[in-house]
């Protein structure tokens, strides 16, 4: 284990402050649940130099807003969040979602804006040894010609990095549609939910919208599609404490048999929670038929580039969402 500080913020400001007077910000990291922190530390793929713990900081509430918009603070954890009565009812992909993903002793622990936060799952990356850009840029991706099959994309991908996004939780939160409220030494701001996470291109070690010095503060997720119906579905090699080969986030409103809205996102296939405008658009204003289900599936997949072994995620992919999608609707006649 490598030195670092430890400092315990009593609030937001002091946590913001501790920060930003670091002689090294990019090296100071904010402690919450700590469940993919410490472990990165212990793989010595995480070195900070200081480290600000902000359990106290008073960022654990679920509040129902009058507009039926939820605002989730950054450190309620994810069985909370899961649980949340208002959450099961009127979000049931996110409850469903949050709840596929790590072990019960786990969930207790992460929390919300830990989860939107966390590093890619890829065996080089957390090797420490093999080359990996996200981990020391310049020094080429091992995954593009390597081990791909579990944790890299077919969506999403570039020349210098295929890693998937590992979380559960931000598929749903995607397909919902969502605002992240941050804070740093210069103010406040929101940005969408939909741009925080950033494709890898030329700079894959720079994978969200974050400034160094910013800390996530709230999540606020928009109103519930009115007479919408949701659900999560997350295909893997075993049903426990295993990441996504492929998931989906669906939701849909129907007017009579026709379907009048859509969301469409994807998980376990792309380099960051994926969002499909174009599955959603061959489902908008359509009747539902198994050859509309059928189409829908494959504009999901629309530009997904096999890697060799992984190559099997472009159909499983859109297995997640016609499987959904059939939940959801009934079986097409």
């Amino acid at each position: 284990m490598r030195n670092f500080h430890y400092m315990r913020a009593a609030d937001i400001d002091q946590a913001i402050a501790l920060r930003a007077q670091s002689a090294q910000p990019a090296e100071t990291v904010f402690l919450a649940g700590g469940t993919m922190l410490l472990d990165l530390m212990k793989l010595d793929v995480m070195r900070p130099v200081q480290v600000i713990d902000i359990h106290r900081v008073g960022l654990d509430r679920i509040e129902v807003l009058d507009d039926g918009r939820v605002r989730i603070g950054a450190m309620v954890t994810n069985t909370e969040l899961a649980r949340h009565p208002h959450i099961v009812a009127h979000h049931p992909s996110l409850s469903q979602a949050i709840l596929s993903g790590a072990s019960t002793q786990l969930r207790n622990k992460a929390t919300t804006a830990g989860n939107i936060m966390q590093r890619v799952r890829c065996g080089y990356f957390r090797d420490g040894v093999s080359p990996c850009n996200k981990r020391e840029p310049g020094t080429g991706c091992s995954a593009i010609d390597g081990l791909n099959r579990n944790v890299h994309a077919v969506l999403g991908g570039s020349e210098h990095c295929i890693a998937t996004h590992p979380s559960d939780m931000c598929v749903a939160m995607i397909a919902i549609g969502a605002t992240l409220h941050v804070q740093g030494p210069n103010g406040k701001r929101d940005l969408p939910f939909e741009g925080f996470h950033l494709l890898p291109g030329d700079t894959p070690w720079k994978e969200t919208a974050l400034d160094d010095k910013e800390l996530i503060t709230h999540v606020t997720l928009d109103a519930p599609i009115p007479d919408g119906r949701s659900a999560y579905l997350k295909l893997r090699d075993r049903t426990s404490y295993q990441f996504s080969l492929a998931s989906s986030a669906v939701i849909v409103a129907m007017d009579g048999k026709t379907i009048r809205e859509a969301r469409i996102a994807l998980g376990g296939v792309s380099t960051r929670p994926w969002r499909s405008p174009d599955a959603e658009a061959v489902l908008r204003g359509q009747p539902v038929s198994e050859a509309l289900l059928s189409k829908a599936a494959a504009a999901a997949m629309t530009g997904a580039k096999s890697y060799g072994q992984n190559g099997f995620k472009i159909l499983l992919g859109q297995q997640a969402v016609m499987r959904n999608l059939s939940k959801l609707l009934g079986s097409p006649s």
